[in-house]
Formats: C-alpha cells, sequence, structure tokens
C-alpha cells in the first residue's frame, strides 16, 4: 500500500505555481530573444512619445537629459547588427566564468576537488553544511564576482556528496553569493565604489559631507550572521522540501574512504595553495607589492585595479597550479597533454552558458543602450520624492522601489549613480545620514539580485540548475529563489529600521541619523 502523499503548504503550493507557469515558457535562450524583440518594440513607442528624463549623473559628475533611443530606425538597426559580437564578447560574465573554469577545470579533472569535498563532508556535521555553503557564498563578494563560477557549483557538489538535493545546496550558495551581495565581514571592492558614488552626489549638491569605505562596515558585519541564518532556515524549510526527493545519481558523489596516494595529494596541493598565498600576500602587501597602482587622483596606493579584474586571474592560478600538484601525485596527470585536456573539459561544460550567454548578452545591452531602465529609475525617483512622505515609510518605500529597479538594471553602481543624486540630499533633508540612504540602498539592491533574468550571472545559474534537472527552466530558477529573496528584503530591512530605530551607528564614525545643527552645517 502507498503511503499518502505529504500535504504541501500555501507557500510550496504557490512555488509550484510560478515554476509551473515560468516553465511553460520556452527554452531560455527564446525568452531572451523574445524579450529582445519587446525591448526593440518598447524603445521605439517610448522615443515617439517624446519622453525625456533629466537627472545628476553621480558617476559622470554632470547634469545629464536624456531620452529614449529607438532600435527600431536605421541607426538602431546598425546598432543591433553591428554591436552583436561586441555585446557577447563583452558580457562581464564571460571572461570571469571562463578564465576561472581553466582553473576550476584542471582542479576538478585531476580529482582534487571531488578529494577536498569528500575529505570536507566528512568534516562537517550535515547539520551545519547549509550555514557552512550560505555563509561561504556571502564572504566570497570579497573576490569580486569568483563566487558566482566557484561556490555556487560547489554548494550542489557538497549537498549531492549529503546525499542532499544538490539544487537545494546550489540556491543556498547562490542567495549567499547573490542576494548577499552587500554583506561581508571585510569591506571591499561594492564598498570603495559606492561610498565613492554617494561622495559625487553630495559634492554636487555642495555638502562637504564625505562617506568613508568602511561607512556601512559594522552593519555588514551584522547581516553576513543575519543573511547566514535566515539562508540556511530558507533552505531547510522551504526550498528542500519544496524540491522534494532527488532522482539523480548519488553514487558519483559519494563520500567514499580517500586513497593513500589521495591524501598525500591533497597534502601536497594544500602546501603548494598556502605558498601561493604567502606569494600573493608579498605581491599585493601595501609597502611593497608590485600590484599595487598608484592612482592618478589621490596619488595614493591602490589595489582596486587588482581586486576588480587581477584577482580572476589569481583564483585560476591557485585552481590550476594545487590541481596539477594533485594530478600528479595520484598520477591521474602524466604530461602537458592531460593539463590541456583538463582545461577543455572545463571548457566544454560551459558550452550550454556560452550559447544562452550570447542572447542575453543582446538583451541586457538593448536595455541599456535604448535608456528604458534609466528613464524607468528616474522618473519613480522622482514619482517617490515628490510624495509627502518621510521617515520609516519614506526608508520602506525607498527600498521597495530600489528593490523593483533592480529587477532591471543589473549593474549596483549604474543603479546608485542614477539614484544618489536625488535621494541622498533628500534624505538628509529629513535628518537620515548619507550612510543611511547607502545601506538602506545597498539591502535592496542584493536582495532581487537572484530573480532578475537581467542580472548577469542569472543564464549561468541556470546552466548549473540543468546539470541536475535537464528539464529545469527560468520558472524553476525562480521559483527556487523566490523565497530567498522575499526573505532577504523583508527581514533584512526590519534589520535595518532596528538599527535606524537604536540609533546604532552603521560604521566607525557613520550614523543612522543627523543632529539638526548638523543637518544645516552641510547644506551651508
Amino acid at each position: 500500500m502507498e503511503a499518502p502523499q505529504k500535504k504541501r503548504s500555501v507557500v510550496q503550493r504557490f512555488l509550484d505555481w510560478v515554476e509551473k507557469v515560468g516553465n511553460k515558457l520556452p527554452h531560455p535562450v527564446f525568452v531572451f530573444i523574445f524579450l529582445s524583440l519587446i525591448t526593440i518594440i518598447v524603445s521605439e513607442i517610448v522615443y515617439r512619445a517624446g519622453v525625456t528624463v533629466d537627472f545628476f549623473d553621480a558617476k559622470a559628475n554632470e547634469q545629464t537629459s536624456i531620452q529614449a533611443v529607438s532600435l527600431m530606425n536605421p541607426e538602431g538597426l546598425r546598432y543591433i547588427f553591428n554591436s552583436a559580437t561586441s555585446n557577447f564578447t563583452g558580457f562581464a560574465p564571460m571572461g570571469t566564468v571562463l578564465v576561472t573554469m581553466l582553473g576550476v577545470g584542471v582542479a576538478e579533472w585531476s580529482g582534487m576537488i571531488g578529494s577536498a569535498l569528500r575529505k570536507l563532508i566528512s568534516k562537517v556535521p550535515h547539520s551545519l553544511l547549509t550555514m557552512v555553503i550560505v555563509f561561504a557564498g556571502i564572504i566570497s563578494n570579497i573576490a569580486s564576482d569568483a563566487g558566482y563560477v566557484v561556490v555556487v557549483p560547489l554548494g550542489a557538489i557538497m549537498f549531492a556528496g549529503a546525499r542532499r538535493h544538490p539544487i537545494a545546496g546550489l540556491a543556498a550558495a547562490f542567495a549567499g553569493v547573490s542576494g548577499g551581495f552587500s554583506a561581508n565581514l571585510l569591506f571591499g571592492p561594492t564598498d570603495a565604489l559606492l561610498s565613492g558614488i554617494t561622495n559625487a552626489a553630495l559634492q554636487a549638491a555642495g555638502n562637504p559631507y564625505e562617506v568613508a569605505i568602511t561607512s556601512n562596515w559594522y552593519f555588514l558585519i551584522v547581516s553576513t550572521i543575519f543573511l547566514t541564518i535566515v539562508g540556511t532556515l530558507i533552505t531547510e524549510k522551504v526550498v528542500e522540501p519544496h524540491l522534494g526527493d532527488y532522482h539523480g545519481d548519488f553514487e558519483e558523489h559519494e563520500a567514499e574512504e580517500l586513497t593513500i596516494q589521495e591524501e598525500k595529494g591533497l597534502s601536497r596541493a594544500g602546501w603548494t595553495l598556502l605558498i601561493s598565498l604567502i606569494v600573493t600576500f608579498v605581491l599585493v602587501n601595501p609597502w611593497f607589492g608590485p600590484l599595487q597602482e598608484i592612482d592618478p587622483e589621490t596619488g595614493e596606493k591602490t589595489l582596486q585595479p587588482f581586486m576588480n579584474t587581477g584577482i580572476l586571474f589569481l583564483v585560476f592560478l591557485l585552481f590550476s597550479v594545487p590541481g596539477v600538484v594533485y594530478g600528479k601525485t595520484t598520477g591521474k596527470i602524466n604530461s602537458s597533454f592531460d593539463i590541456v585536456e583538463a582545461m577543455t573539459e572545463g571548457m566544454r561544460s560551459m558550452s550550454g552558458f556560452i550559447v544562452m550567454a550570447f542572447f542575453a548578452s543582446q538583451l541586457i545591452a538593448y536595455f541599456s543602450h535604448t535608456n528604458l531602465g534609466i528613464i524607468l529609475a528616474s522618473t519613480g525617483a522622482e514619482f517617490l520624492k515628490a510624495r509627502n512622505i518621510s521617515g520609516i515609510p519614506l526608508i520602506i518605500a525607498f527600498i521597495l522601489f530600489s528593490a523593483f529597479i533592480n529587477l532591471f538594471i543589473g549593474s549596483a553602481s549604474a543603479k546608485w549613480a542614477i539614484l544618489a543624486p536625488i535621494f541622498v540630499p533628500m534624505f538628509i533633508a529629513i535628518n537620515l545620514s548619507p550612510e543611511m540612504t547607502q545601506m538602506a540602498y545597498r539591502v535592496a539592491d542584493s536582495s532581487t539580485n537572484i530573480i532578475s533574468p537581467l542580472m548577469n550571472y542569472f543564464a549561468m545559474i541556470l546552466v548549473f540548475m540543468q546539470r541536475y534537472d535537464k528539464k529545469s527552466g527560468i520558472g524553476t530558477l525562480i521559483s527556487t529563489m523566490l523565497p530567498y529573496s522575499m526573505a532577504f528584503l523583508i527581514f533584512w530591512t526590519i534589520l535595518l529600521l532596528i538599527w535606524y530605530s537604536l540609533n546604532l551607528p552603521l560604521g566607525p564614525g557613520a550614523p543612522v541619523t543627523l543632529s539638526m545643527v548638523r543637518s544645516l552645517l552641510i547644506y551651508m
């Protein structure tokens, strides 16, 4: 007699509906094509309507007036044809994914990653596995976008190795990497980028106030712990039960005992990694590190260029070199041909992503070129500015608005460059500090990354998911990530409002509110 099926909760039935509707869409490639066609048509409609917006671009430090750019006139058609290749080759995730996967390919093909994960799974209690993966995803953003390529697939592999649904592991890692993008134990490139735009907006408004790179640090540390807990609970209480049983093959991920050669290989690879990290520290140290550059504007040493792009080559080396050492020790790698074969295999696994990336890159480029995202953001910002609300209701409205806009403009800096000149001075007028405004934006920006098809890495995550369920579509990914997005948005906002209510500093010397005297001085 068959056991009665467990009744699904309201949330699970809703997620089933989202998945069902989303997966009735055609293959994601054709979804991107369809959305590109809609963008082309809408650009013509908005262009003919003569919609124009005026705003101060904090990134360019100038007042700008723009209107929609049509893609249905001769100039637009030339752009569609002439930019197709550059849109694809300039697509941000391409370099990140391919360079990283060259190194990961060596480490995976040699067997190093599998052995390391088997050893890790045997050491990490199953009760802490989800928490470890979410936490690793959140702190990985210090290494720029490498977490998308490294942590997300590893999350799936580790769950499979523990005989849990691999897509739940992938989702937990993706939630940490992308949903928790604005949280960390350390401040990094994102902090420098956003605080720079905030300061440009203040200067443009004639305000001498200056926001430091550490302006949100205290809140980010607490957010890291907080989001790790929220992400863990959502994975285990909502997402994993929704996914149900995994019907794939767990055998390839079985945590078998390591052989003597594998243990020796891991030991040597570990020492190689340690030496590589020591060499890296020598190269980047602030005293004489050759990878430090002189900032032409400030004259001070900076690692920003390295953190933005150079770190990807470092990730390649940190995977490939220990991978070769491991392979040599175990006998899997015997010649240079084996190393090239390992890299080739890594690239082969990315073929589906490369196909999808071509069409995704066109959609994102069209949306940017037509100025539709900027028009939507600027118009919405002016609408909020005109509403007669203040305090907590305004903070909530601003967070919801920024979260919605994030579905259409993937770049955090691009959105902030538009919104900062409007909202930073506006919030100062109601006694909210620029640091508070910036943090409210970051909460919103991170929370909806994971459900936006326009997010640069969305197509790549979908390809990773299809490794475990070939029938997965956009609906599967969105329905899986929606609980994280909503939970992060709601609970992170509540945390920020509690922080605001208690008037706790967001970082060193970074208040959430400004005294009336200080506010007046800022405007003088």
